[in-house]
This record gives structure tokens, sequence and C-alpha cells, in this order.
């Protein structure tokens, strides 16, 4: 990182919790390189398995077009969180409007006191790509027609919050409990609406529906394609072979080099490793987990917690778990310091080129200096990009998300510290279903990691290695959905992709 653009991080205390690792993994980065060209393919999936898997969303849900359709009404919707969360929102929308034979109006997003953001659906996505691409499955309309819109949906008892609506809720549920208010009052707002369709059971053209909905009508706008575009063009420096994830991003705003970086000797790696290390703040409070800062460290976070998660407060007040156990139940967040031994175990070493994902690591620079200790060649979107050119973006948070959602969907390799985050869960199954089995995801299991850091006092580099690296290629296999797993991490599932001769 260039230290001109180090504001973004807080200056704080850091402890380093394993330092004899750390010094273990700096002098094994040392060694001579091999990660330019070979490494990053060695945990890729399964060549042989993935030609299985093709993306099939993008038919047309024939079978719910047969049905008897009688329209039933209008959805709203006012999807809660910030750019990933409202994502999911839009495509499990889409899905119970069809579902409900009902027409869906545009999507609204709701302020956050956490994000900050004013943006709305037009201002991330393109509607008019969005309604045409969708317009053969279910009906969408950009507002409610004239006689609607002047009534007060509360006080008629047609607006359904996630408190009420059961969280991974059934299509039987829609059936029987919305689909009466929606034949009785025309109209249904959800407000909130976050994670409140379940994956199973679900109609296979139903689970489709939600999977055409988020790889393919889903497009960013102009704006959010072309700084993506330079950003990556930066990233990668020089030019290289464009990818079926890149066509999908991007589009006509495909990523292009000057001349003069074209014939520059290349003094990088080839490859980028992008990381989303979700250490901040509102997630480190929430784990309830210690990470070595002391007194100061554990006032500090409890204080967040007061202020931002009164509810964890109430519900935790008379529970008594310590830190230990929540870390070896796999409860806390990885720390920077894990994420650079999982990588360094994993033999990338000083040279790999690292794209970081978010900004603001908890603890700050002291926290994240063993992290650049072993890799220097970090870079972050506010290093590559000028102020010039992200002052459009500033004060949108879930703009600059989708920065960072284009830089990761890229990467040669993704890797996480969370698999519970939402933009790793998306990131994920993009580059699954557009990948082409030729765009590997890191995935780190943390109740084992945490087993094997259990003995770092005593465990030799080598058994380290050995330990890690079975834990991610264990993750690499390629496998079918699990029953209630997330299409959208993991969409190799009938209806989303097929199965190919």
């Amino acid at each position: 990182m260039k230290d001109g653009r180090r504001r973004f991080i807080q200056e704080e205390t850091g402890i380093i919790m394993y330092g004899r690792l750390l010094s273990l993994a700096s002098s094994s980065s040392l060694t001579k390189n091999n990660t330019a060209d070979g490494q990053f393919l060695l945990l890729e999936e399964s060549a042989g398995q993935v030609p299985e898997w093709i993306p099939c969303a993008d038919k047309t849900n024939i079978a719910n077009q047969e049905q008897g359709k009688k329209h039933n009404g209008y959805i709203l919707i006012s999807a809660n969180g910030g750019l990933n969360q409202q994502r999911v929102a839009v495509c499990n929308a889409v899905a119970a409007a069809s579902l409900l034979n009902a027409t869906l109006v545009l999507p609204k997003f709701l302020y956050s006191s956490v994000w900050k953001d004013t943006s709305q659906f037009g201002e991330i996505y393109q509607e008019e790509y969005f309604l045409e691409y969708l317009k053969n499955d279910v009906d969408i309309v950009k507002e409610l027609p004239s006689h609607l819109q002047a009534v007060d949906v509360e006080a008629i008892g047609s607006q359904i919050t996630d408190m009420e609506i059961m969280k991974e809720a059934t299509p039987s549920y829609y059936i029987d409990v919305i689909l009466p208010i929606l034949q009785r009052n025309g109209i249904v707002h959800f407000l909130g609406f976050g994670n409140r369709l379940g994956f199973d059971p679900l109609p296979p053209y139903l689970q489709r529906l939600r999977c055409k909905c988020n790889f393919h009508a889903l497009k960013f706008v102009p704006k959010i394609k072309k700084l993506g575009s330079l950003l990556v063009q930066r990233i990668r420096k020089y030019e290289s072979k464009l990818t079926e994830i890149d066509k999908q991003l991007f589009g006509k705003y495909m990523p292009t080099y000057e001349p003069a970086i074209r014939n520059r000797s290349l003094i990088r790696p080839v490859k980028y490793l992008a990381l989303h290390m979700r250490f901040e703040v509102d997630m480190v409070a929430y784990s309830l987990c210690n990470f070595g800062g002391g007194q100061r460290e554990r006032r500090e976070l409890q204080m967040y917690r007061e202020e931002h998660f009164p509810t964890l407060i109430a519900r935790t007040q008379n529970i008594s778990i310590s830190s230990e156990e929540l870390r070896i139940s796999g409860k806390c967040p990885l720390t920077p310091e894990e994420a650079a031994l999982m990588l360094s175990s994993l033999g990338y070493k000083s040279e790999t080129y690292i794209y970081l994902a978010g900004s603001h690591i908890y603890g700050g620079l002291s926290r994240l200096q063993p992290f650049m200790q072993l890799f220097p060649n970090v870079v972050t979107k506010e290093d590559l990009l000028s102020p010039e050119e992200l002052r459009p973006f500033k004060n949108f948070s879930s703009q600059l998300a989708a920065l960072d959602f284009i830089a990761c969907a890229s990467s040669d390799v993704f890797a996480m510290t969370d698999s519970g985050s939402q933009l790793s869960s998306l990131v994920t199954g993009y580059r699954i279903y557009h990948g082409q089995g030729q765009a590997p995801t890191l995935r780190p299991n943390k109740k084992r990691f945490a087993r094997i850091l259990t003995d770092h006092a005593a465990i030799d580099w080598g058994e380290f290695q050995r330990r890690v690296r079975n834990m991610i290629e264990e993750n690499q296999r390629v496998t079918p959905r699990g029953r209630g797993r997330s299409v959208y991490r993991l969409p190799r599932t009938p209806g989303c992709m097929c199965k190919g001769s």
C-alpha cells in the first residue's frame, strides 16, 4: 500500500498472536518464488468434474408459464442491509412474486445507519436490462398503478416486516399466509425481506428464477462498470486473457491497456489474489471474542456492542462463554495474522500480488502490519484509483462495495477469511457459475483452523502447512449443493446449473 493512502485504517495498538509461526512463515516466504505462474493453479477445482456442470439458469421458466395464471396483486419490497444483502433480497422477491402470481414493483433500498448509503436500485443496477431480461418470467413494473399509490399498506395490514415472516420461509408459508393478504388487499409490502425465502423445498422453476436474477439479470450500471474495469486494468497492470467472468461483469466496458504498459517488460506476477478480510469492528464486536488487545480492546468492543447491538447484549448477559471456547468452535473471525498464516502455508510467497477487499480493519495499521510483513504487495481500490476517480462514489458505500465485488470476482484466486459473509458468498457463487472451473476460491474451515492453531507453540512449519493445505483442498471438491444450502454461493443445483452430457 502507498503510505499516503493508509488513512482509511485507524491507528490502534494491535497484538501479534502467533509470533513464532509468523517468523517461520516469513522464512519460508523468502525462499525462491514459484507462484508467478503455477501456484494459483494448484488449488483449482478438479478439471475432470467441472464440465459436468453447465450454467443454465438463463432459460425461460416454461413450467411456470404453463400454470393457469390469475393476477393476485402487487408486491413491494424495501430491502435492507448493504449491497450484497440487498442483492439477495431482490432475487428472493422475484421468486416470491412468481410464486404468488403477483407483479413485482421495482425494489427500493432502505437507508441504513450502518451503511449510510442513499443509493437506489437504478443507481447500482441497470433497470431497463433487469426488466427486459425477466419479462417472460415474472411481471415487473417501475411503480404501482395510480389507484394504489396512495394506499396506506400498514393501515390495511399489508405491510410484512422481517419480524413477522419466518427466516427461510417455505413456499407453503407464502401460499398459506401471504397470498390471502395479497388477494384481499391487492398489495403486500415486504419491509426488510432479509433472507426470508428458504432454499429447500423449492420448485425447480423458482430456484432457476432466482439464479437467473442473480447471475444474469443484475448488471451494474455503466458508471460502476467503467470504474471497475479501470480498477481491474490497474490491478493486472498489463494485458491478460479476458475470461467469461470479465465478459459477464464488464460487457462492452472490458479492461483495456495503454500501449506503453502493453510493451513493458513484466515486473509483476502474472496473476493476482483477491482477499476479503472480514475483520471490521462490527464483526469483531458481534463475535464476543477477544483478540489480544487486553482491557482497552474489551472496553472498546463492549461500548460498540452497547451502541449497535443492544439485542445481543440482552441475549448474552446471563451466558458465560470464554473467548477460547468461541475460537475453538469456529465462532471468531480470522485475524490478519491468521489470514497471513493461511496463505503462507499454502505456498504463497512475499511477491504474491494481493487485492484487499474492504478497508476498515479493526485495530488499524498495527493489526495489519504482520500481514504486510509477509505480503507487502497489497493494494486496495484507494491505492489504485485517484481521489478524483473515486469522488462520484464518495458517501455511497454500496457502490464502493460493487467495485470490491468486481475486483474479487475477476481475480485469478479469491480467498476469504469468513465464508458466512454475503460478499464472499456471492463472489464464490458467481465464480462457480461463470468461471468454467478456472476460478478457484480458498475458503477456510474456521473451526478446524482454530484447532490447528491451538498447537502453534509446538507444531513445526511443515506439519502446519500439511494440515492447512488438507483443510483448503477438501473445500475444492466439486460437489452438488447440499440441501438447505444457498444457491447464491453453491449454484450447482437443479434449475441453476445443469449436468452436461
